[in-house]
């Protein structure tokens, strides 16, 4: 009998306490733990999403959880560049894509160019020229290359390639073309922007961008509300804020477009910083026992060879590269890596992430300027080197600057090619000053891409008050290759060069590229392995993928990921 009731008694203290529980979960999501006040109330006051879940995963993407490893090493270091001593580094989880941006990809963002800014307006010529790769990288003085010239970029036999003939900078303004295409659609899905708008209503003046969405939303599309409002969520944003007036009957408290807060929108797409794309490379969960690895890894898959051991593809190559001079293939009939120049995406096996050609196929682009040196001492928590901080402008009256069709900025490359810098509809930015540093430990410029390494505080002839005008003492006595200037009224582009004796071809615009690529030999395809290139110049070997940051929790779907068997 005591049994029965003792027993009664704790079945009603875990029931207790499951309700407590509970009731705790609820008014955690719906009272605030700072007033008391309900949050999302039909009263008004505070709104909040409070059922947000986690990120979705963005189209083309794949998740790549975070963690600790080994960056870099010293191995069959041939070139003798000692620029890959291994570090401890840290990256948070992030998406990358799965397959290397292909020509059909980047066709899309063409075709939309050409049909919101038309070339055949002079204003808008150098928005659609500016963005499309350089055919000619595939031609060689002694090699007949004319076939891909002509039909590599644009046939349809090539739509799954990997793009090549792109620079680093046209990688930067497709990522950010990307980013806003895709919330485009998010929010027109989910009811806050009109339907098909994207399609009928967009021309160079009325566009969508993604941060002054997010900022200043009443200028999104050119200031049309008919479009930036026009979906039913929307409407009833606006109908639940002209219920909550004051006495003179103006909306107050509740919003009436999309804020951060929301969640609905994606973070940017962008390039992956050197650390991520190398972690990502690697698939290191392979070889993951508990909270270790059981080894290294000489190449995305397992093995110290690039020939499969499968019975089925013995002998096959597991990249695309080339086996040795004047083997780009193999024998015909028996070709052991299916392909001469790219390959078609997915044509080999993906790594322990789900990735495909993170070694061979085509080079890629990462976000980081080059250095020797990985600068651990500094930072081993999500490594970059290339920050360049900038805020948004703000007009005399208060409000946030945008770019209209005429305020578009265009630069002129070191190979005299003009690109557009921004796009109307983006918010303009400027530099952060002195007063927005002020007093700050973590920073102090605007331009922090030689931090600690090529800035006049790590040249040998530094002396603290004293300026240091002569490029030839600084660390880093890169050519300049700004001498391109423009006639205007004549039209022509007047040539200069670089005539001064310089000692290196490392600057502030040179960007580091990862990964082997058709025309080049195993040693490359490492993902340790590191070159660099001027960011304003395009190869026929180097391509690009975009990756995403990751916000909230590190893992998907907020689950610890099981350990390896």
């Amino acid at each position: 009998m005591r049994t029965n009731v003792a027993l009664k008694a704790l079945i009603a203290v875990v029931l207790a306490g499951s309700f407590a529980g509970c009731n705790n979960s609820k008014n955690y999501k719906n009272n605030s733990r700072a007033t008391g006040w309900d949050i999302n109330s039909n009263d008004g006051g505070f709104q909040y999403q409070t059922d947000y879940n986690e990120q979705e995963t963005g189209p083309g993407l794949v998740f790549v959880e975070g963690g600790t490893f080994t960056m870099g090493r010293v191995q069959d270091d041939v070139m003798h560049d000692w620029n890959n001593t291994p570090t401890q580094q840290h990256v948070q989880s992030f998406y990358i894509d799965e397959t290397e941006v292909t020509n059909l990809m980047y066709m899309e963002y063409l075709d939309w160019l050409k049909n919101v800014f038309p070339p055949e307006e002079e204003k808008y010529r150098n928005i659609y020229n500016g963005a499309v790769p350089d055919t000619l990288v595939w031609r060689n003085r002694l090699g007949f290359n004319e076939t891909m010239v002509n039909n590599y970029l644009r046939h349809p036999a090539y739509a799954n390639y990997p793009v090549v003939g792109v620079s680093w900078i046209q990688a930067i303004e497709f990522s950010k073309w990307r980013t806003d295409r895709v919330n485009e659609k998010i929010l027109e899905e989910q009811g806050y922007v009109k339907e098909g708008a994207r399609y009928t209503d967009i021309d160079a003046g009325v566009t969508f961008n993604t941060e002054t969405y997010l900022n200043a939303p009443s200028q999104t599309y050119g200031g049309n509300t008919e479009i930036s409002q026009g979906g039913r969520e929307s409407e009833r944003m606006i109908e639940r804020a002209s219920e909550n007036t004051d006495a003179e009957g103006n909306a107050i408290g509740d919003q009436t477009f999309v804020q951060r807060k929301d969640g609905v929108v994606l973070p940017e797409y962008r390039l992956p910083t050197e650390a991520e794309w190398e972690y990502a490379a690697l698939g290191l969960s392979g070889i993951r026992e508990y909270n270790a690895y059981r080894g290294r890894k000489k190449y995305p898959w397992d093995g110290q060879y690039t020939r499969s051991g499968d019975m089925k593809n013995q002998g096959d190559q597991l990249a695309n590269f080339k086996q040795g001079d004047g083997d780009y293939g193999g024998i015909a009939g028996w070709s052991d890596d299916g392909a001469d120049i790219t390959a078609e995406v997915m044509s080999y096996e993906p790594n322990d992430f789900g990735l495909y050609d993170m070694a061979g196929n085509v080079a890629e682009w990462v976000a980081d300027v080059y250095r020797p040196i990985v600068d651990d001492e500094f930072n081993d928590f999500n490594y970059y080197r290339g920050n360049v901080y900038t805020k948004h402008k703000i007009s005399e009256d208060g409000t946030i600057e945008v770019v209209t069709p005429e305020d578009v900025r265009y630069d002129t490359l070191s190979n005299g090619k003009i690109v557009a810098r921004n796009l109307p509809g983006e918010i303009v930015q400027t530099p952060v000053t002195e007063e927005d540093t002020y007093m700050r430990t973590n920073y102090t410029d605007s331009d922090q891409r030689d931090f600690r390494d090529g800035d006049k505080n790590s040249s040998r002839y530094y002396e603290p008050f004293q300026e240091i005008n002569d490029p030839s003492k600084r660390m880093y006595n890169s050519p300049v290759y700004d001498n391109i200037s423009v006639n205007d009224s004549a039209g022509t582009m007047n040539r200069g060069y670089d005539g001064q004796r310089r000692t290196t071809l490392i600057s502030n615009e040179a960007r580091v590229y990862k990964g082997g690529s058709w025309k080049d030999r195993a040693y490359w395809l490492d993902p340790a392995q590191r070159r660099f290139f001027p960011q304003d110049m395009a190869t026929d070997y180097i391509g690009f993928r975009n990756a995403m940051s990751r916000v909230g929790s590190k893992y998907k779907g907020k689950n610890k990921t099981a350990r390896q068997k």
